[in-house]
């Protein structure tokens, strides 16, 4: 074998190894980079559905609590919101906001309860008044695990 021959082969391995090494670290970190913002977009879409879960089923609950004719469009805009959730939610987040729906269909046969500040401390005190807290929980739950994810 020739001597230039013998002195190239390795100053063309490092090359290659050297650009290959390059590329590697550039895709793995480009695609560090789109899955964090992949989940940091996943997180804020959650997060928006959970807001209006929350709104929809405060309204409803007040609603169910002060009448006992079930208001219909309301109902709607909280099962539409649910659909959305069984789309991109966990299991346990699911499962927490039935038992929302459940407790709000369930209120509305009860008498209504005019509320006033007394009212609205018993309820306080007996903790019927807190309704979306297991939701809340679940959802903090899912968000801890998801930021997890990101690094």
């Amino acid at each position: 074998m020739d001597a230039s021959l013998i002195a190239v082969i390795p100053a063309l391995a490092g090359t290659v190894i050297g650009g290959a090494t390059t590329f590697l670290s550039s895709w793995v970190v480009q695609r560090r980079t789109v899955r964090a913002q992949s989940l940091a977009q996943d997180i804020l879409r959650r997060e928006d559905l959970y807001n209006e879960f929350i709104e929809e089923a405060s309204k409803c609950y007040a609603d169910a609590i002060q009448h006992d004719e079930m208001d219909i469009p309301l109902q709607v805009v909280l099962y539409a919101k649910m659909s959305r959730m069984r789309v991109i939610s966990s299991p346990e987040v699911i499962d927490a906001a039935e038992h929302v729906m459940r407790r709000i269909v369930e209120t509305y046969p009860k008498p209504p309860v005019e509320l006033t500040a007394a009212s609205f401390q018993a309820m306080s005190r007996d903790g019927s008044v807190d309704l979306l807290r297991t939701f809340s929980e679940a959802c903090r739950a899912e968000f801890n695990f998801l930021r997890g994810q990101q690094f």
